[in-house]
């Protein structure tokens, strides 16, 4: 009759093999984590950006409608241009810089669109040539397509990411996220 006592070697590597791949498993987690938290981030800033200006457009009918509400009964038909609109790949039209102050803040329809811009160029990554080249605000009578048609606004947002980090792109290897929304103002 034989008394062991303790463990064998063996049996220790095997529980030494079993917590290691645990361990590797939850680091891998968590570098998932910190990237799913970035994308969350960005897309809020993206969303509260956009936000944003929808209130700026909502607050400035004169600049996007023909005819606003209350004259009409409801509005009629949107601007074939408008200072809010913008293509992707140019800038806004007749663009300053912010001017705004503590003690001043932008007062006409242009002025809050310049200075909504610069904060959208501040805060998403990418800065003035990704809103330049990416950024577009237009008519779209469908999903993707800035027709100049319909009674929709269409406003994309894009920001920069490092390679393989945008979650929601088509190509894996992607490195501009986007958000979109379409809104009828």
């Amino acid at each position: 009759m034989s008394n062991n006592q303790g463990f064998s070697l063996i049996e220790v590597l095997v529980a030494l093999l079993l917590t290691t791949i645990g361990v590797l498993g939850m680091v891998a987690l968590q570098g998932r984590s910190i990237q799913y938290t970035q994308d969350s981030v960005q897309r809020n800033t993206a969303v509260s950006l956009t936000n944003e200006l929808i209130e700026i457009i909502r607050a400035n009918p004169q600049e996007l409608y023909n005819s606003p509400a209350p004259k009409f009964p409801v509005n009629s038909g949107m601007k074939e241009s408008s200072l809010f609109y913008k293509e992707k790949g140019e800038g806004f039209t007749d663009r300053e810089e912010c001017v705004t102050t503590t003690t001043r803040l932008a007062e006409t329809p242009k002025e809050q669109r310049d200075c909504w811009a610069d904060k959208a160029e501040a805060i998403l990554p990418g800065g003035a040539a990704l809103f330049e080249s990416e950024v577009s605000i237009c008519r779209s009578s469908s999903p993707g397509d800035c027709d100049d048609a319909g009674s929709m606004l269409e406003i994309r947002l894009a920001w920069q990411v490092r390679d393989r980090a945008c979650l929601d792109a088509g190509d894996p290897d992607a490195t501009v996220c986007t958000y979109t929304v379409r809104v009828e103002p």
